[in-house]
């Protein structure tokens, strides 16, 4: 039983975690707010249309590694990957 409410009370403590970084991250580009996508693990900014992946819990906020997504809501990759 102990290990049970353990386990909850882990879980709560990092969903109130991840709650509190969402408040403070913001897009490095534009500073605005950004979106998570939990399914993709991405964090979305959706003014500069942007996606930035979230490699073993910890979001990838740079410019050159972010994908772009385009308005048919299909993803490319940035400027200065070659393809």
């Amino acid at each position: 039983m102990l290990i049970i409410l353990k386990e909850i009370t882990l879980r709560e403590s990092k969903m109130a975690f991840d709650t509190k970084l969402m408040e403070i991250l913001a897009c490095p580009v534009c500073k605005g707010k950004l979106d998570y996508d939990k399914a993709a693990q991405e964090l979305i900014c959706n003014f500069d249309r942007l996606a930035y992946q979230i490699d073993k819990d910890i979001p990838v906020l740079l410019e050159n590694e972010a994908r772009h997504i385009t308005l048919e809501g299909s993803v490319s990759h940035s400027s200065n990957e070659q393809e």
